[in-house]
């Protein structure tokens, strides 16, 4: 095994936009190890623009990021063999990585590392059933460590579970321009899957635009993380760009960009659900989490119940934004940093190694299926970026298989349970106001 000197080295592995921010963001607090970042191909593997803003401060800021097929990531990690690999992806390419990477051996296989970004209440077995084998796995606070912890002795495995404060809170929280921005701008920060319904997604607008109409003095901005088209780590069916078009008032625009960034111009933040607003309670930035729709799992909203941030439409277009519950805070994210264990974990899991006693923990899978299910799982991970025999195969067999069952659930009348409606208020028809008149020729600004 190679000495690596007193630093240890660990390799991060990205792929969409918001696991190539987590995963920068939370390396560049590791600044005892030398750290690298890779981004593994997939279909919705981040591209070169939205790898640039997630970079940014962090530790690979203006750093290329190499990319590499799966079978190019075994080959560097067996040519280099670090101390550690941080697998910062979606679960599916999560669960082949660390398989592959654990087929090296006991003397070549690094310590491996994962975790789950931003807001993960309420706990999901399938965010533990496809990293339940990596050495560490980081969450955020500790009602997620509590929440994960007991949902995995249920399903009878035993993850590494370690705390971590989210990456992007203390940089946001810290940065002190000479001249701070005026705060005028109101951020609405959107998300690919919530709320998931065209209607809903409609009224948001609605809001948004008779909040600019009332408050000229505001710039109220609709930040997502990727226009129409763009990948994303969930699909998008109704991207929010796609959706304001027509006369919109000019103090009303569609950005993407850094949301730190944004924070910093920011007088209030808005969303239904995102760690933007966990971004916004660290920077000092007052939140509405809007409850028109519900607090519900299947909105990812559960988590702020007590925490005074939970608000109407009315609220919003009133502009009335408010600060958290010191209360709700230690539970919730903003526990003293002192507490973050993940570190100390890793060194541990490090020296272990060193000594070849680092366990391989077992695996949550028991689905038959032999090589043609290993085959069909690597294919549904990394879709057209698997160019391997065995994926081809068990993709020929097993899409049609797919689409038959789909159709015969269709029938039925069965929806997939992600998809079961959610219990929300009843929601008057969309507000109408008098618009403003656009500028002739214009639908709506949009900024990068």
């Amino acid at each position: 095994m190679p000495d690596h000197g007193p630093r240890r080295r660990v390799i991060g592995v990205v792929d969409s936009d918001s696991f190539v921010k987590w995963g920068a963001a939370t390396l560049s607090r590791a600044t005892g190890w030398d750290v690298d970042l890779v981004l593994i191909e997939s279909d919705v593997s981040a591209t070169d623009r939205q790898v640039d803003i997630a970079l940014l401060h962090t530790a690979f800021e203006g750093r290329t990021v190499r990319r590499l097929s799966l079978r190019g990531l075994v080959d560097l990690i067996r040519t280099e063999q670090p101390d550690g690999v941080f697998v910062s992806t979606r679960g599916p390419v999560a669960e082949v990585v660390i398989s592959e990477l654990l087929a090296l051996g006991r003397a070549t296989r690094p310590v491996l590392l994962t975790g789950l970004p931003g807001i993960s209440i309420p706990a999901k077995w399938k965010g533990i059933f496809l990293r339940a084998q990596a050495d560490v796995f980081v969450l955020h606070s500790h009602r997620e460590v509590a929440a994960y912890r007991e949902l995995a002795l249920t399903h009878g495995v035993e993850p590494a579970f370690a705390l971590a404060t989210l990456p992007f809170l203390t940089d946001t929280a810290t940065e002190s321009p000479a001249e701070p921005a005026p705060r005028t701008r109101v951020v609405f920060a959107a998300q690919a899957t919530v709320p998931a319904d065209r209607g809903d997604r409609l009224r948001i607008l609605s809001w948004l635009r008779t909040l600019a109409n009332r408050h000229r003095d505001l710039d109220v901005v609709l930040k997502v993380r990727g226009l129409a088209g763009d990948p994303q780590t969930h699909h998008e069916h109704y991207p929010f760009d796609t959706l304001l078009t027509g006369p919109t008032p000019d103090n009303l625009r569609v950005a993407t960009g850094s949301m730190a960034v944004h924070l910093g111009h920011a007088a209030g933040l808005v969303t239904v659900s995102s760690t933007a607003a966990i971004e916004a309670i660290a920077a000092g930035v007052p939140v509405i989490l809007l409850d028109d729709f519900g607090v519900d799992p299947a909105l990812i909203n559960t988590v702020f119940e007590g925490s005074g941030l939970l608000a109407s439409k009315d609220d919003l277009m009133a502009a009335r934004f408010r600060h958290p519950n010191p209360d709700w805070l230690q539970q919730n994210y903003f526990h003293p940093a002192e507490e973050d264990d993940w570190i100390q974990r890793s060194e541990a899991a490090f020296a272990a190694r060193d000594l070849g006693t680092l366990p391989i923990r077992p695996r949550a899978r028991q689905s038959r299926g032999g090589m043609l299910r290993t085959g069909w799982e690597r294919r549904r991970a990394f879709g057209r970026a698997d160019t391997s025999a065995l994926g081809t195969v068990a993709f020929v067999i097993g899409r049609p298989l797919q689409i038959a069952r789909r159709l015969v659930r269709r029938a039925r009348g069965v929806q997939p349970a992600e998809r079961q409606p959610i219990a929300s208020r009843r929601l008057a028809p969309i507000e109408t106001e008098t618009p403003v008149r656009a500028p002739h020729g214009a639908r709506h600004r949009t900024a990068r």
